[in-house]
């Protein structure tokens, strides 16, 4: 959360790259009866709206404050949402088959299981957690303690650096970090 992938992902998009945002495909998949079925079961009528959508605030809110619940939300929605990018992959793979493919998952490192995707590689977008913080208690409009607990419900971006393949450095300027998306573009074309 806040460390800039959506950022980075928009950058490789530009340069040419297929981009599958899981957030979108989690909102997607959030529509279907079943999945909005077993969200109800689950956690009950209050956290669907009268139109029958998901209420997905009130939602976050229990799991970010409930790491059961957070379990239990993602063993709702992960199948799916996993099936899902899956078949993405399988359609631009067969259209493009020499073209690059980003997968733009938030919880890959804290939540799909290690060979879930056929990856060349994973990059981590890294921020400090001062300001990843300060991010995502603006983007949201939280205060800082509550954006202090969501970002404790995901594992430190220090840790994932130990399992990236690239690491982008999001500290500095859109422009530094134009310059380190290009570099990688490049040196995922000259391969």
């Amino acid at each position: 959360m806040a460390s800039g992938k959506s950022l980075v992902a928009r950058m490789l998009r530009e340069l040419g790259a297929r981009v599958i945002d899981a957030d979108l495909v989690a909102r997607d998949v959030a529509t279907d009866a079943d999945v909005r079925r077993a969200i109800a079961e689950a956690f009950g009528a209050e956290f669907m709206r009268p139109d029958g959508t998901l209420n997905r605030e009130a939602l976050a809110e229990r799991i970010f404050a409930d790491p059961d619940a957070r379990a239990t939300l993602n063993a709702i929605m992960h199948p799916p949402i996993r099936r899902r990018i899956g078949e993405e992959v399988a359609a631009l793979r067969a259209s493009r088959p020499d073209g690059v493919v980003v997968l733009d998952i938030p919880l890959l490192l804290d939540a799909a299981p290690a060979g879930t995707y056929d990856l060349d590689g994973i990059v981590v977008v890294f921020v400090d957690e001062s300001t990843q913080e300060a991010r995502l208690a603006t983007r949201h409009r939280l205060a800082r303690d509550a954006a202090r607990a969501r970002l404790r419900a995901q594992r430190p971006l220090r840790e994932k650096l130990a399992e990236a393949t690239w690491v982008i450095d999001n500290s500095g300027t859109p422009e530094a970090t134009r310059q380190q998306v290009e570099a990688l573009w490049r040196l995922w074309n000259d391969a």
